[in-house]
């Protein structure tokens, strides 16, 4: 049995979440807010202020074995609505994604300790929300599974710091992770040390963990892909976009240079194309009037809900993600589900998405002039995008969320028994 715990829940955590409760190995799933029918969190995102509760539904097999610690969350929640800017502030405020996470790992780890009458044979935790909880385990003599889904905190630190050098301008878009404290950085490290199995979705990722990590029981499995595939590529918005004059090529993301921006927008300079659109969708970590100075002619498109993401997908040519530091971004395979071929580098933990010439391309980073070269391939050989469109649809159902958690478990399975 395994006690698996987050603070939020995304579509990685759901994926094993669901794994582990359908082979009856689900002893508890410990989070801030899950929102089942009937329930009061249900309720409560019917109010404005508090309708992201609504991304926190699970799957009402899980229900049963639900903990859950609301009350940060709910701080941190109505600080942000109420622009309370000074409670979220990055590691220091009460409300701060930090102290929140804090907070509830060490409500995890009391629930440990008080509960040793039924122990788990394994905890699963995550990045940042580990530390007491694996502590609290040791001491209980039970395994301890730490899932990575970005690169060790060292790599991203190094790469993310050669960005200030090379693209100084775009220093402010990187993000929180170069300006974590040493504190911080000691807790990962600390994570890192305790935990008995590594989880990530890529090599990316493994090869990322320092030299004396490497003995330690790893398992990869790549996230699984969005259920929802546009398998029509004739549609109306592709077929009649793909005979068009212009080629529309799509970013998705936060808005900055750790997902390789900077240089997305140096191709297009490069391109000097009016015929070759960039549209981009994400939330800003910069004033528009940046992003116009550094490439003025993009089309910019807010945040969205999910299904009008896929919507906006269908009606652009080709995803490209140019990302410096990343886990595995899902946005490649979402964009692979609605039929776009993706141009990615590496980092961005999906180099095997990508068939050469038949799904996409892969460019090294930092590299605006391949970037440049592999989008202009596209805009002169429009007639293959259809073909390419819908192999990188066929190959991006490969992946599902069954058979991410049935690696994971499998594995686990392995390792427990010895």
């Amino acid at each position: 049995m395994i006690l698996l715990s987050h603070p939020t829940g995304n579509a990685n955590v759901r994926g094993i979440l669901n794994g582990l409760a359908s082979e009856k190995m689900l002893q508890n799933f410990y989070t801030s807010v899950a929102t089942y029918p009937g329930n009061i969190w249900h309720s409560l995102g019917g109010i404005s202020s508090l309708s992201e509760f609504k991304k926190r539904s699970f799957d009402s097999s899980i229900q049963p074995f639900t903990e859950m610690f609301p009350w940060y969350e709910l701080g941190r929640m109505l600080s942000k609505k109420m622009k309370f800017n000074n409670l979220l502030i990055h590691e220091s405020g009460l409300f701060s994604v930090d102290k929140s996470y804090q907070a509830f790992d060490k409500f995890v780890a009391n629930s440990l300790k008080k509960n040793t009458k039924q122990l788990p044979k394994a905890v699963y935790a995550y990045e940042d929300g580990a530390l007491e909880t694996f502590k609290a385990a040791k001491r209980l003599g039970i395994t301890c599974v730490y899932d990575l889904p970005i690169a060790y905190w060292e790599t991203g630190r190094r790469l993310m710091k050669e960005e200030v050098d090379r693209l100084p301008k775009w220093a402010a878009t990187l993000g929180g992770g170069i300006k974590d404290s040493d504190l911080k950085l000691l807790r990962k490290e600390k994570e890192l040390e305790l935990a008995d199995v590594v989880v990530g979705p890529g090599s990316f990722v493994m090869d990322s963990l320092p030299d004396w990590s490497k003995k330690k029981k790893k398992i990869i499995s790549p996230f699984g892909s969005p259920n929802s595939f546009s398998i029509d590529t004739n549609s109306e918005n592709r077929n009649s976009n793909a005979d068009a004059k212009k080629l529309r090529v799509l970013f998705v993301g936060s808005m900055g240079q750790r997902k390789g921006l900077g240089d997305l927008f140096q191709a297009m300079q490069l391109l000097n194309n009016p015929n070759i659109e960039l549209v981009v969708l994400g939330s800003l970590l910069a004033p528009m009037e940046f992003y116009k100075n550094a490439f003025q002619n993009f089309t910019y498109e807010p945040v969205r809900s999910h299904p009008e993401i896929l919507k906006l997908m269908r009606t652009c040519d080709v995803l490209c993600l140019p990302s410096i530091v990343e886990g595995r971004a899902l946005v490649m395979q979402e964009a692979m589900s609605q039929g776009l071929p993706i141009i990615i580098t590496p980092n961005t933990g999906g180099a095997d998405l990508i068939i050469e010439g038949e799904t996409g391309f892969l460019v090294p980073i930092r590299n605006a002039s391949l970037i440049a070269d592999k989008i202009n391939w596209f805009f002169e050989n429009k007639n293959q995008l259809n073909h390419m469109g819908e192999n990188a649809q066929k190959h991006a159902s490969k992946y599902t969320w069954e058979n991410y958690a049935k690696i994971i478990i499998d594995d686990l399975k392995k390792i427990l028994d010895n």
